[in-house]
C-alpha cells in the first residue's frame, strides 16, 4: 500500500521479514507464505534499495530453501512446493533489481547442488529474463 514510501521503513521491515523466514510456523506455514508475498511486494516497490540488501536477503532465502527441502516434518507437499516457489520468485525479482548478480552468485551452487528440488529452483532463476 505504501509503494515507494516503504523505503522509510525498510530497515525495520527487513528485520521482521528475516525473523519470519527463519521460523517454521506449523504444517500450514501461513506466516512464511505471507511473508514471502510481503517480500515480493517490497522488492517490487523498493527495487532501487535492493542491491545493498542483496547479501542479507539472498542468505535468508537460500537458508529457507534448504530448510524447506531438508525438513521432513508434518508440512504437506503442496505447502512445501508453495514455499519453494515463493522463495524462487523472490530470487528472480532480486536478480532483476540487482542486474543479474543473483545469477552470478547462484551459478556455483547450481552446478554443485545434488538436490533435485533445489536444482529446479536455481534453474528457474538462471533461466529468468
Amino acid at each position: 500500500r505504501l509503494g515507494i514510501l516503504i523505503v522509510r521503513h525498510l530497515k525495520r521491515l527487513e528485520r521482521v521479514i528475516l525473523g519470519y523466514l527463519e521460523v517454521s510456523d506449523g504444517p500450514g506455514e501461513e506466516a512464511r507464505l505471507g511473508i514471502l508475498q510481503t517480500l515480493q511486494c517490497t522488492i517490487e516497490h523498493a527495487w532501487p534499495r535492493m542491491p545493498c540488501r542483496l547479501p542479507v536477503l539472498l542468505k535468508a532465502l537460500l537458508r529457507l530453501l534448504w530448510d524447506v527441502h531438508s525438513e521432513r516434518g508434518p508440512t504437506p507437499e503442496p505447502v512445501r512446493a508453495a514455499l519453494l516457489h515463493g522463495a524462487t520468485q523472490c530470487l528472480i525479482l532480486l536478480d532483476r533489481c540487482c542486474q543479474g548478480q543473483v545469477k552470478v552468485l547462484l551459478a556455483g551452487l547450481h552446478s554443485s547442488c545434488e538436490e533435485k528440488q533445489l536444482q529446479e529452483c536455481f534453474r528457474k532463476v538462471q533461466e529468468s529474463t
